[in-house]
């Protein structure tokens, strides 16, 4: 990268996120990419049937838009719950602790996803 803070997807490593299958994640702005402190976002891409399987994220909150495909969604913030199908140009939210998962239902999906504050996950840490 030869820029602060322009940042290509092409010149991001992809990881596979924690309770995902199918998926590449490409964490392009957040605190290793250009400085971010208070927001992560990242491209996610994928396949058909495949995705987020139920999980939430303690205190932080997450946005999903649709850039490409169709998705099913469902969330559960304890005290309802939703469940419903994206197109691209639409976005949903996930509260923060929520229950949600996100698959694909079409052949090949890419979505822009926004964690706040940053989420900053590193599979290498991961533990099974």
């Amino acid at each position: 990268m030869t820029s602060k803070y322009h940042i290509r997807q092409a010149d991001v490593t992809p990881y596979s996120p924690a309770n995902h299958v199918g998926t590449r994640n490409y964490r392009m702005i957040g605190p290793e990419t250009v400085g971010a402190r208070q927001v992560e976002v990242l491209i996610g891409e994928v396949e058909r049937g495949k995705g987020a399987l139920p999980h939430a994220h303690p205190g932080i909150e997450q946005v999903c838009y649709l850039l490409e495909g169709e998705a099913h969604v469902e969330v559960n913030d304890g005290k309802s719950a939703e469940k419903f199908e994206m197109k691209p140009g639409e976005a949903c939210f996930f509260p923060a602790d929520s229950m949600h998962l996100f698959i694909a239902t079409s052949p090949r999906v890419k979505v822009m996803v926004i964690y706040a504050p940053p989420y900053g996950e590193r599979p290498e840490n991961r533990r099974t």
